[in-house]
């Protein structure tokens, strides 16, 4: 998955694209006892996609001219689905990477060891949850014709958008969130013409209770703007 603009899907066929910065990371035993290892955390600028094991972009040659579908943008890997991509199972899209791989060879994750697995998705508000699955991520074993282990969706629930995850074996939810707080905004900010003059911008934001993390990403080489501060009100 994902992860996840960035006002990028201002492709007119877009459907949804997402943004991921992923890590993993497993216990390592010190002096002092048990400390996370960071094992993996691939820089998208520098490797560019040799950080997975294998890339299926358009394995079905739906949309050549929408090329590449999996790609880095900045130091983030970008997944743009548009309207016309359709996997070789045509009832579904699919643009997926597969596998971890770094510098050295690719990381086995062994019967036995525990992994800690985090990243950081943008998703547009162009990226709709459905009533059946639309996978983010999932984990799964090796081999051809193995099952998921875990998956990561949004999925539509008694009307409501949000993101889940699950235990495929015995089909247990992990857990459960509201999707449309999560969802990225489009924000565009205009030149001042100096830097002496300043201007405010107002959006609304679904928030929930308790803390809240808004984070700002460009979706220019040209970067984010001067930001001064930021204001919430009720």
């Amino acid at each position: 998955m994902t992860g996840g603009n960035l006002s990028r899907r201002q492709l007119g066929t877009l459907v949804g694209a997402a943004l991921l910065a992923p890590a993993a990371a497993r216990p390592a035993t010190t002096t002092s006892g048990v400390a996370w290892k960071l094992m993996w955390a691939p820089e998208a600028s520098i490797g560019g996609l040799d950080a997975f094991e294998t890339i299926e972009d358009d394995r079905a040659g739906s949309h050549p001219a929408g090329q590449p579908h999996i790609f880095p943008e900045g130091n983030n890997f970008r997944f743009t689905m548009h309207t016309v991509d359709r996997d070789t199972m045509t009832d579904r899209q699919r643009q997926e990477v597969t596998g971890t791989r770094t510098p050295t060879g690719y990381l086995r994750w062994l019967l036995g060891e525990t992994w800690r697995v985090t990243c950081s998705m943008y998703i547009p508000s162009s990226l709709k949850a459905s009533t059946t699955f639309t996978h983010i991520s999932q984990t799964k074993r090796p081999g051809t014709g193995s099952l998921p282990i875990t998956v990561t969706s949004l999925r539509r629930v008694d009307g409501v958008q949000t993101i889940e995850h699950k235990i495929i074996e015995g089909d247990v939810l992990v857990g459960r969130a509201p999707l449309n707080p999560l969802v990225a905004s489009a924000v565009s900010f205009p030149g001042t013409g100096s830097w002496t003059a300043w201007a405010s911008k107002s959006i609304a934001a679904d928030l929930v209770a308790g803390a809240n993390t808004i984070r700002l990403t460009a979706t220019a080489a040209g970067g984010c703007p001067n930001l001064d501060y930021l204001e919430v009100l009720q």
